[in-house]
């Protein structure tokens, strides 16, 4: 599995900021320390390193009252990312069966092939 070192970087956490490396590992951090080694390195000398927000409240392609939200699980997710938030929690909404089950199948199938970032759903109940 390639790694990639982001070297040098002020790297921000919850309770402090330090210069350091950061190690990852196929898509996980693995390490964050001082002269770390890797396969591809990424200068971060004078950046911020910090970690990707979440948008906990979003509605993508959502269908209301006639009408469906213009932006699509592609535009969205692209968007956010290159904000730097790099995941999202999109409303679902079950369809007129009122399957709750169905409609987190039906949002996944839509949102999978076109997302660019991390997504997650909460649920709208619209009845029962």
């Amino acid at each position: 599995m390639t790694t990639k070192v982001i070297k040098g970087g002020q790297v921000c956490t919850a309770d402090r900021t330090w210069k350091a490396d950061v190690l990852i590992e196929g898509e996980v951090i693995k390490q964050i320390g001082e002269d770390l080694k890797g396969d591809e390195y990424i200068d971060a000398e004078g950046a911020y390193v910090i970690p990707g927000g979440i948008d906990p409240h979003t509605h993508l392609e959502m269908p209301f009252m006639g009408t469906t939200a213009a932006e699509t699980f592609e535009t969205g997710t692209w968007a956010a990312a290159c904000g730097g938030t790099t995941m999202l929690v999109d409303f679902c909404l079950p369809g007129a069966d009122g399957s709750i089950k169905n409609a987190i199948n039906e949002w996944h199938r839509k949102s999978a092939p076109q997302i660019c970032s991390d997504i997650g759903y909460h649920m709208a109940i619209t009845g029962w």
